[in-house]
């Protein structure tokens, strides 16, 4: 019975210090990824100011494609939005809430419970194309957020660069001029 007691009065004090610490964490997160694309900064940024050309090029899409989207607002640009659902990937929606063509673009994203985020993509001239930036910025919350704030990177970064990667592909082959 002794042996009990100290066994949970130790994952009792082991608890109260795991969450005094993400307590004390920085919650708020920044993801960033880079990639340079040989196609003009207006051709990558249609690509992902109509959010109906992400299906072309999405990492999430490409790994799910159970994905079931919903388009609403303007087919491009501020007040597009796209809401999706799936039993893998989960519900969300973003809106974008800026559009400066053909330079920066912010959005919004809300996946519910788990967070509001805001992603933004900058575009950048550089040699004969541009060099695309895609991040994503927010505030964890809950007594464990400062841990989730560290852990974000992980989760999103290989996604981007994937979701890069794929966005390169699509935007030089665009044919010139269009």
């Amino acid at each position: 019975m002794r042996a009990l007691k100290v066994t949970l009065l130790v994952l009792l004090g082991l608890v109260v210090v795991v969450v005094g610490i993400g307590a004390f964490l920085p919650k708020d997160f920044r993801v960033e990824r880079s990639i340079e694309i040989g196609a003009s900064p207006e051709v990558v940024f249609d690509q992902v100011s109509s959010l109906r050309k992400w299906n072309a090029w999405s990492p999430w899409i490409a790994r799910d494609p159970s994905i079931k989207n919903e388009f609403t607002g303007p087919d491009d640009g501020v007040g597009a939005t796209v809401s999706w659902t799936s039993e893998e990937s989960g519900d969300g929606t973003q809106t974008i809430t800026l559009s400066e063509p053909p330079t920066r673009i912010e959005m919004k994203l809300d996946f519910g419970d788990m967070g509001q985020p805001n992603a933004d993509w900058t575009f950048v001239p550089s040699g004969d194309g541009v060099r695309v930036t895609w991040g994503l910025s927010g505030t964890a919350s809950g007594p464990l957020g400062g841990y989730f704030a560290k852990m974000m990177d992980g989760w999103v970064g290989a996604d981007y660069e994937d979701g890069l990667a794929r966005l390169k592909q699509v935007a030089e082959s665009v044919p010139a001029g269009e």
